[in-house]
């Protein structure tokens, strides 16, 4: 009888429990699995000469906690492997960027308030400021969380996928292999009108995966209205290129990809 009872009373307890929600866990579904997700898609809405040059699997990681997302070039016996180097900087990086952005729409300035710790380079990435509340995790700030996580992935591994194709990787390997105290980013080696190029690539490889620009957008924003940028900043835009100047082009691809008329 004793053990009926405490059986009884240990379903209803469950049964009374509240579930778990993501704003208690606290935690993204966003991460290196999404990533690798979205690199194959993006891969595989290239054209097919162009799908031809790139690794199945894009997406290769380095457990560092500087953020970068730079191509991958390398020689596997008589075979070229070609994708995108992320760092697990890069994922908290990004990560962070796309809450403080949904938070943003909920919270008028918190975008700002997060980029002026990023610009004070302080921490490769720093925690957001006061964001354990549940008001910053409930599920409608995640989902928005997520649509900006794949639209500043969607864009940056778009883009190192079109420097591949468009033969920067191979114009630039030598200098990019170097020695140097400091990164050589292939974005500021670029001429302008590559960078142009790369960028409306990029855009463009992008939406074909199903991801939007609108996401993608606040934070080259945010990096325009730093006075010193991070280092990191270069893989995203080149650090003397302002995204004011290109925020039309960008415009311009998505409605016109959006209408149907991409060639």
């Amino acid at each position: 009888m004793i053990a009926a009872v405490s059986r009884r009373s240990f379903i209803l307890t469950l049964a009374s429990a509240p579930l778990f929600t993501r704003a208690q866990e606290r935690s993204y579904q966003t991460g290196y699995s999404s990533m690798m997700k979205l690199g194959r898609d993006l891969r595989a809405a290239l054209a097919a000469e162009r799908r031809k040059m790139i690794a199945e699997q894009p997406i290769s990681i380095e457990t560092s906690d500087q953020p970068f997302a730079r191509p991958l070039y390398l020689k596997d016996g008589g075979k070229e492997v070609r994708g995108v180097w992320i760092s697990a900087g890069f994922i908290d990086l990004v990560n962070r960027v796309a809450h403080a952005q949904a938070i943003d729409t909920k919270t008028e300035g918190y975008l700002a308030k997060y980029a002026r710790l990023l610009e004070r380079g302080v921490q490769p990435v720093p925690e957001l400021p006061e964001a354990r509340g549940v008001r910053f995790w409930t599920d409608e700030v995640l989902n928005e969380q997520q649509s900006n996580f794949n639209s500043i992935v969607g864009l940056t591994v778009g883009m190192k996928l079109a420097n591949h194709y468009l033969g920067h990787v191979e114009k630039y390997r030598k200098k990019l292999e170097e020695p140097s105290d400091v990164p050589r980013i292939l974005n500021n080696l670029l001429t302008r009108e590559e960078w142009k190029e790369c960028f409306a690539h990029g855009v463009g490889n992008a939406l074909r995966a199903g991801c939007m620009t609108e996401g993608a957008a606040p934070l080259l924003e945010a990096l325009d209205g730093m006075k010193f940028r991070p280092a990191w900043a270069g893989y995203f835009i080149p650090d003397e290129v302002k995204f004011a100047s290109m925020r039309k082009e960008m415009e311009r691809l998505q409605t016109s990809f959006l209408a149907g008329n991409e060639k």
